[in-house]
C-alpha cells in the first residue's frame, strides 16, 4: 500500500525530511506485516486502527524521528522501549510513548507490542 496516496494521510507527510518519512513508510510497512491495519487522519495525528478500534497513533512526525502512543489496558512498565508510560485520567487506558529514531529501532520487543495492540 502506497500511504502516500492517501490525501489526508500526505497532508500530515508534506514537508518532513526524508528520514521522517522512511521512519513512517517503515513503521507502516512493519505493522501491516504483523496484521491488518488502516490509517486515519484526525485533526492532529494519525490514527491507526485494526477494523474494531483504534491500537496506535503517530502524534509526531518531527525532523529526524516518529512518535507513536499505544494505548493498553495495563501498564508494562518492564520494558526498553517505551519513553514513558501514562495512565489517562478517569480510565483503564495506558498510552506507552515509543519514539522511533532510526529503522532499528523497530526491534523485536517493540513488535511484540505492535502484535499486543492487534489483538
Amino acid at each position: 500500500m502506497n500511504h502516500f496516496e492517501n490525501s489526508s494521510i500526505a497532508a500530515f507527510l508534506s514537508g518532513k525530511s526524508e528520514h521522517t518519512l522512511s521512519l513512517f513508510e517503515h513503521f507502516v510497512t512493519e505493522f501491516e506485516e504483523l496484521g491488518t491495519i488502516s490509517l486515519h487522519a484526525t485533526k492532529t495525528m494519525i490514527a491507526i486502527d485494526n477494523g474494531q478500534k483504534r491500537i496506535a497513533w503517530i502524534t509526531q512526525l518531527g525532523k529526524h524521528f516518529i512518535h507513536v502512543v499505544f494505548p493498553f489496558k495495563e501498564p508494562f512498565y518492564d520494558n526498553l522501549c517505551f519513553q514513558k508510560v501514562a495512565q489517562v485520567p478517569g480510565s483503564n487506558q495506558f498510552n506507552h510513548h515509543f519514539r522511533m529514531l532510526a529503522k532499528e529501532d523497530l526491534n523485536e520487543e517493540v513488535k511484540s507490542y505492535m502484535k499486543l495492540s492487534l489483538k
